[in-house]
């Protein structure tokens, strides 16, 4: 058996995790501007790690299991939801489309994953307007979770009951997931406050705004509501005591994931833990403090994860990927429903101008059968 890779495209890092068995064999972090100027570097790390059966590959919004063969102009805006020559001329979404072409010209066996919103287990009523339920990357990290808890609590996967608090660089998302199931998810630009990224956008703010970049999205957050938008998250923390600013971020990034979090437990059965993950999660102060403000709904843990370097989501992508490709894992897939993935991202939405939406990301023509049935 090979090498499978999972890759977690973050706003900081790109991280890739790679397992043989329940063997480490790729445990890297590069940053992400460094990926996105050099994308052969990430080629170079994965053709390293050959053979390899399987690699889930910076996805996005998510694509519902597309192959970097199948990934035609429409998937590709899909994925990336820029808007115009003036959205993919930025850094980050120029960056992830050249990404995206080393990965297609590699040939290597490159498939994109799935985000929340194209999932089966969610309720039709909770897509309504609704698009970043929670990107790719987070339906990972959750994997992670449910496949963690599952064996720390000695329980079959679709027993497995929680809140995830994925904690990263830039954005917060948080994740219900019962029985197993991600049931809801409020993704990053759709929900709590993050360390960059101001989260939930008010309305009249959005129409003041007018037509802003998409590079506004990972502003307003904590760092931004300090002044200090390029500082390090440990070193603003350490200046909370004596700036009254630095006071005021992270007691709204506080507070802003105690009430989403309480409004996902609102619609689970008693879930068992609420989990900590992402880049945040790693500052011991940030855990005792989430875990005094959200204890009251159930016992609150960080995902430990088994490998050293790469993050959650991409610990969670190579499980996946190992599920995937057959063996113990399988089960895991299978008990999260993964496999029913289908849709897009746009398809939920009923607002005056949905249409214009639609029309400027025609829908990818594509329609793939379900990955079990691939040859």
């Amino acid at each position: 058996m090979g090498c499978v890779v999972g890759i977690d495209p973050g706003t900081v890092s790109f991280d890739i995790c790679g397992r043989v068995g329940d063997t480490v064999c790729v445990d890297r972090s590069l940053s992400t501007g460094e990926v996105g100027s050099r994308p052969e570097l990430l080629v170079e790390i994965l053709e390293g790690a050959a053979p390899v059966d399987l690699i889930i590959g910076p996805s996005g919004y998510g694509l519902p299991w597309v192959s970097a063969d199948e990934l035609g102009p429409r998937e590709e805006d899909h994925l990336l939801l820029a808007d115009g020559a003036g959205a993919s001329g930025r850094s980050i979404v120029r960056g992830m489309g050249r990404i995206l072409e080393a990965l297609r010209s590699s040939g290597l066996p490159v498939w994109f994953a799935p985000g929340v919103i194209h999932l089966a287990s969610v309720p039709e009523h909770r897509k309504v307007n609704r698009i970043d339920m929670g990107t790719a990357d987070k339906l990972c990290a959750t994997a992670l979770a449910v496949w963690e808890q599952a064996r720390r609590l000695s329980l079959p996967y679709a027993e497995t009951s929680f809140v995830l608090v994925e904690l990263g660089g830039a954005f917060t998302a948080v994740i219900a997931v019962e029985d197993g199931l991600i049931v809801d998810g409020c993704g990053g630009t759709a929900g709590a406050l993050g360390y960059r990224a101001l989260g939930a956008v008010d309305g009249e703010l959005a129409y003041q705004l007018g037509g802003f970049a998409k590079a506004t999205l990972a502003t307003g957050g904590v760092a931004w509501i300090a002044g200090a938008p390029d500082m390090p998250p440990e070193e603003l923390l350490a200046r909370a005591s004596e700036d009254v600013r630095v006071t005021l971020a992270w007691e709204a990034l506080l507070e802003a994931v105690s009430k989403q979090v309480a409004a996902e437990v609102s619609i689970l059965n008693a879930p068992r833990e609420i989990l900590l993950s992402g880049r945040l999660s790693r500052l011991p102060d940030v855990c005792r403090q989430m875990e005094e403000r959200l204890r009251r709904h159930a016992p609150v843990r960080r995902v430990e994860g088994y490998a050293t370097v790469a993050k959650e989501a991409a610990q969670g992508a190579a499980l996946i990927a190992q599920g995937l490709v057959g063996g113990e894992l399988a089960s895991l897939v299978e008990a999260m429903d993964l496999g029913a993935a289908e849709g897009s991202v746009l398809d939920h939405l009923y607002i005056d101008e949905a249409e214009d939406v639609r029309r400027r990301h025609p829908r990818p023509e594509l329609r793939p059968a379900p990955f079990w049935e691939r040859s």
